[in-house]
């Protein structure tokens, strides 16, 4: 996508308030409206139950109008979403593979396989292992320091030191 048609989450916030605002005035006018043609149509007078449809109708349209604009401010103030940004492991390192078990050494030749760097959750599809089992094997590599976690949402991401 090019960098004119990303809209940034403050953007479309101020563009939503905007909206609101402007659909406020819009029932606001409206309503304004109604209630020239109910005092001139209705032959009640202020007792007019039309008044009281009218009063209804703008708290809920205003109500409404003020959600959107509720929406609005949470994109202005919401954070921007933190993007990944993994380094591209450049060097082509010697790993002392001696005393790994063979998963572990699955594990290393996968993550020297894909540039130093794989989610856990594709880790365990290419090993065909559980996450319990999976999180044991990550944690011995990480105590023999040849692996790192680092936590990206609901997933970590592996990364060979």
């Amino acid at each position: 996508m090019s960098d004119s048609i990303k809209m940034k989450n403050k953007n479309v916030g101020f563009l939503i308030v905007g909206i609101s605002v402007i659909i406020g005035i819009i029932v606001l006018i409206f309503n304004l409206g109604l209630k020239d043609i109910v005092s001139q149509t209705c032959s009640h007078g202020s007792e007019c139950t039309m008044y009281d449809i009218i009063l209804l109708q703008t708290w809920i349209s205003l109500a409404i109008a003020g959600l959107v604009f509720a929406i609005g401010l949470f994109f202005v103030f919401a954070k921007e979403h933190e993007k990944i940004v993994v380094k591209k492991f450049k060097e082509k390192r010697k790993i002392n593979l001696k005393g790994l078990e063979s998963n572990e050494r699955k594990v290393v030749n996968l993550l020297l396989k894909e540039n130093g760097v794989v989610f856990q959750s594709s880790l365990m599809e290419s090993l065909g292992i559980g996450k319990v089992g999976v999180t044991r094997l990550l944690d011995k590599l990480e105590a023999k320091q040849i692996i790192e976690r680092k936590r990206r949402g609901m997933n970590n991401i592996i990364v060979l030191k």
